[in-house]
């Protein structure tokens, strides 16, 4: 469908692909709807004439008016998920095949979804559904429970002590670092006559209460009620998705409607509306992995649930649910469907072997079917990929929360198609390395190419910059050579060094690039902050008996507080960076492992040998505190790679005019066939440049 990629009929060339996704998801006829009800009241003037009583010190109003409110915003919530699903269609428009050209069956289809919409949300609010489109400020005000902080004085005023506890503690659950409220509830806590079943979170949800629950009974060896929660957690986490993506489909706010005005109809319909609604989708996942009053999501949420589920299931002796428990059906299905976000995840591969056999070979073995709002399922495939074509076409940005969620790589080229590079292999991803925005990826580089650069790191040993084979800073055992891109430049500019190298040295710095931007961020550009490539040589006779590091457990953006358990994000850290990454290129010398451990810098967590073309990234934050063993023989080699989302923060380049601006691009443009250069090339760019050399302003990052 994607057949005319010309400015002017971008999105008509995306239309079909459009409308085959409406003929998944959407549409229309005439639907059953919700029984008539009075007028519901708008939540936003209920919470303004509720906050008026509160300032009034009307307390019996103001808590009657809260509670309306809040009673009316999950009413209007709750029947626009009901008409969402209402108003869909199995296959033809009301009925009707489809007959007429794709343009005129497309707005057929959308006009008759909006008018089931119309009078689906109209039945259910008892009114016109534009009443109840309220401000971005109000509706923040009520994903935040703000509402409730009012509600809680008003029944303290009223002296209604439980519902005060239990308003307090449910703005609190959302609100953690709320300083005042974190008082009141001590003071709650210390009040006579408060029960302990008053600190309740009204708002809770109920795939997390039975997602804790479930974790709780799992630690307790309480295998068949972990297996209960945790398929209950499932169950409930997967129709709040469903309802998240529903409501992606709601009222926006309009930001910049002059903007708006001057899109044509199609651009309209793509950038500022579809598009917006596919990555709101995308983002659910998120929401309904992120407990209330928290930043981060919890990291591979939904394959947890498999992960425990496999386990506990052979724990078991009694059914659960459909599943015979007890036997190993359960843990083989659950440990397949995890496979589906991890193929390559070798613990799991072995476990459904074993399963298999114990099963017998015959018996089939096969992956819960996967729900629709599955971020597995084709139709949120589909998704993605119209939000990466709207990325390279339309100019959209998209921060993918599914690489964020550390889910398999292999899955994000199902969007975009194909490998940026051939032959690349994940060995290790963040749930195999035990923390989070983790990757070991191997055959990045071949051994010839590793050789060559190891050749260039050698004759510049002497001649580089960063100590220059002196004692490394780290540690008196060993010693430290270190060359970055633009002293290795100059020294092939001066002819010390092959052009040749340093090509295949610039061309293996932005080849990681492009793999840790790919991986980590896609859409968005990573620029390089520093790149090293540094070497460590144990120091003869020093060996015996070492207790201290190669490299003391850092992280790359913050001071690590390990006796504080935290990591502090300002200078003289470089919390510019956003991610590291470290390219090997040797393993013929020992110790030298890289490890990562907890903020306490002292539990280990993962540790990844190094070996020629392997290629371990990693954010740069407390997150991945890391350090490296003892190299106690030999010479280690790697490319030690700093990116930043900041273009500002890009690698430096030199104070003395603009002549090696731009140098990495020039220097593999300028040789695209990867020869050295003759002599007579050599002397005459010298003689252009001139025979005094450029003095490089190049920050020591160690």
């Amino acid at each position: 469908a994607l057949v005319n990629r010309s400015a002017s009929c971008l999105f008509a060339s995306i239309m079909p692909s459009f409308a085959f996704l409406l003929l998944l998801l959407p549409a229309v006829s005439r639907c059953p709807l919700p029984a008539g009800s009075s007028p519901l009241a708008p939540y936003d003037l209920l919470y303004a004439d509720g906050v008026r009583a509160y300032f009034a010190q009307n307390w019996p109003l103001a808590a009657e008016l809260l509670q309306r409110c809040l009673h009316s915003y999950s009413r209007l919530l709750g029947v626009r998920r009901e008409c969402q699903g209402r108003c869909q269609d199995e296959a033809s428009f009301g009925g009707r095949p489809l007959s007429h050209p794709w343009e005129t069956g497309f707005f057929d289809r959308v006009l008759q979804r909006a008018e089931c919409l119309e009078e689906c949300l109209g039945r259910g609010l008892g009114g016109q559904p534009s009443r109840h489109r309220a401000s971005r400020e109000i509706q923040q005000d009520f994903e935040e429970r703000e509402p409730y902080n009012y509600l809680q004085i008003a029944f303290f005023k009223l002296k209604k002590l439980d519902e005060a506890v239990s308003s307090a503690y449910t703005f609190f659950v959302a609100n953690p670092q709320h300083l005042q409220m974190r008082e009141d509830m001590e003071k709650y806590r210390r009040m006579a006559g408060v029960k302990s079943e008053s600190f309740q979170d009204l708002e809770a949800t109920s795939h997390w209460v039975a997602y804790e629950a479930g974790l709780h009974h799992y630690s307790m060896d309480e295998y068949q009620q972990a297996v209960t929660k945790l398929e209950e957690s499932l169950r409930e986490g997967l129709l709040a998705l469903e309802d998240c993506r529903a409501l992606c489909e709601g009222a926006r706010e309009e930001e910049d409607k002059e903007e708006e005005m001057q899109l044509g109809l199609y651009e309209a319909i793509a950038g500022t509306h579809y598009i917006q609604v596919l990555k709101c989708r995308q983002k659910c996942i998120l929401d309904i992995a992120t407990k209330p009053g928290r930043v981060s999501s919890v990291e591979d949420f939904i394959p947890s649930h498999f992960d425990l589920l496999q386990e506990g299931g052979t724990a078991v002796t009694k059914p659960v649910f459909s599943f015979p428990v007890g036997n190993v059906d359960m843990a083989a299905e659950c440990a397949a469907t995890y496979l589906l976000f991890y193929p390559s995840d070798e613990m799991m591969l072995k476990k459904l072997k074993r399963y298999q056999a114990e099963l017998g070979e015959e018996t089939p073995v096969a992956a819960r079917e996967v729900p629709a709002a599955f971020p597995l399922s084709e139709r949120s495939l589909m998704e993605k990929k119209l939000i990466y074509y709207a990325m390279e076409q339309l100019g959209e940005t998209f921060d993918d929360p599914v690489s964020s969620h550390s889910l398999h790589w292999s899955l994000l080229w199902v969007f975009c198609e194909q490998l940026p590079f051939e032959g690349i292999t994940i060995t290790m991803d963040s749930q195999q390395l035990n923390g989070s925005q983790r990757v070991v990826l191997d055959r990045v580089l071949t051994e010839s190419e590793c050789k060559d650069i190891l050749r260039l790191a050698k004759a510049a040993g002497g001649a580089g910059d960063s100590y220059r084979g002196r004692r490394s800073p780290h540690t008196p055992h060993e010693r430290f050579e270190g060359l970055t891109v633009l002293k290795a430049l100059q020294l092939a500019e001066e002819r010390a060094v092959n052009w040749r190298d340093v090509k295949l040295l610039l061309q293996a710095s932005e080849k990681s690039r492009k793999i840790v931007e790919y991986y980590f961020t896609p859409g968005k550009n990573l620029h390089f902050s520093f790149t090293h490539l540094v070497c460590r040589t144990a120091a003869e006779g020093e060996q015996e008996g070492r207790m201290d590091l190669s490299h003391p457990v850092h992280a790359d953006n913050c001071l690590l507080d390990p006796e504080g358990n935290t990591c502090w994000k300002e200078p003289p850290a470089y919390i510019y960076r956003d991610y590291s990454a470290i390219l090997y290129l040797n393993d013929d010398f020992q110790g030298g492992n890289l490890f990562f451990t907890e903020t306490d810098a002292v539990t280990m967590t993962a540790q990844v040998q190094p070996k020629c073309g392997r290629l371990v990234a990693f954010s740069s934050g407390g997150e991945n505190p890391h350090g490296v063993w003892a190299v106690t023989r030999g010479r280690r080699c790697a490319i030690a790679l700093w990116y930043t989302l900041s273009p500002e923060h890009a690698e430096q380049v030199p104070r003395e005019g603009k002549r090696w601006e731009g140098a990495r691009e020039r220097a593999q443009q300028q040789y695209p066939k990867g020869r050295a250069r003759s002599t007579t090339q050599r002397t005459k760019a010298n003689a252009e440049s001139g025979a005094r050399s450029v003095r490089m302003q190049v920050k020591d990052e160690f």
